[in-house]
């Protein structure tokens, strides 16, 4: 007679094992799994949340602020940085793609565009000088060119050379370096370069003032200076996410900033109050005065031209 089957129930010393702890043979790793999937799910929602944000950064529009309107005035235009209106009411824009491939391009009336300058390396400065147009290249050790009716001309050379504005005598232009940039003045007259302030960081922005004060930026810094011959440049504004871009008229300096999301339009009027005169905008570059009051603002994050003008009802 077969003896029936010796069951496991004790340990090497006659000790009765414990029975829940037999039939339950794989609680640690039931309860690891448990932990994990409770892991994995705290995982997926930070990565919903982030990914929600991110879409909520990208697909928020842009907000004007109280008294202030805007439109699209010009849109398709892929990678546009600077605009410039000439002396017949044309307004032309850069296109800021890299190795040569970025361009000038004509917007004419009747939307038609016409491509006048190529084969340029990042183009982000124009300004009217000498009765055409300067151009900078911001993608790398390329030349200021100057340009009318199809005639181009080397005018002089820096490293990644960026805004650009003129005083209606002189050129001034200043380097996006990441250390060491320049900001640096051109007189047609003696074609000479002269080196104004060395050792700025990721300098962007220059403009002259119709009284003839010239401001600049430094991006890294997040300030915006003075110019002062001689002298200690003044902060004028400090604290600023990326100050990018500058115009500067009757009603005060505006300030674009270079972020891809969440960036502002920004006024420092003659008062010194500083206003937020736009929000939520994406890699706004240039800014345009067309009138008292009235702006346009190149967008690049959504490849367009805004139009931003003072409402009627707004307080002065």
């Amino acid at each position: 007679m077969t003896p029936p089957p010796e069951y496991d129930c004790c340990d090497s010393e006659g000790t009765p094992k414990n029975n829940f702890s037999a039939a339950m043979p794989h609680t640690s790793s039931l309860l690891s799994r448990i932990g994990n999937s409770r892991w994995w799910f705290a995982l997926g929602i930070f990565v919903l949340g982030v990914f929600s944000f991110l879409g909520w950064q990208h697909l928020y529009p842009v907000q004007a602020a109280d008294g202030w309107s805007f439109r699209t005035f010009q849109d398709d235009i892929p990678m546009i940085s600077a605009m410039l209106i000439d002396g017949r009411d044309t307004l032309y824009v850069s296109q800021e793609f890299r190795n040569e491939k970025g361009a000038i391009v004509r917007l004419h009336a009747d939307g038609s565009r016409q491509e006048i300058v190529n084969k340029l390396s990042k183009p982000d400065g124009l300004a009217l000088f000498q009765n055409g147009i300067a151009i900078a290249q911001e993608g790398g050790k390329h030349p200021v060119l100057w340009w009318r009716g199809g005639e181009t001309r080397l005018l002089f050379s820096g490293d990644s050379i960026e805004g650009l504005a003129s005083d209606g005598r002189d050129l001034f232009a200043i380097e996006d370096v990441k250390q060491n940039g320049r900001l640096l003045k051109y007189a047609p007259d003696t074609k000479e370069t002269t080196t104004l302030r060395d050792g700025l960081e990721e300098g962007e922005g220059v403009t002259v003032c119709p009284d003839g004060r010239l401001f600049y930026t430094e991006k890294k810094k997040g300030w915006i200076k003075k110019f002062s011959p001689g002298n200690s440049d003044e902060v004028i504004a400090r604290g600023l996410q990326a100050p990018s871009f500058l115009m500067c008229n009757i009603e005060g300096l505006w300030i674009t900033e270079d972020l891809t999301h969440r960036a502002r339009l920004l006024l420092l009027d003659t008062s010194g109050a500083m206003h937020t005169i736009l929000s939520h905008l994406r890699s706004p570059q240039t800014i345009l005065s067309i009138g008292k009051e009235r702006l346009l603002v190149a967008e690049q994050g959504r490849g367009r031209i805004l139009e931003v003008k003072r409402t009627p009802h707004a307080k002065q």
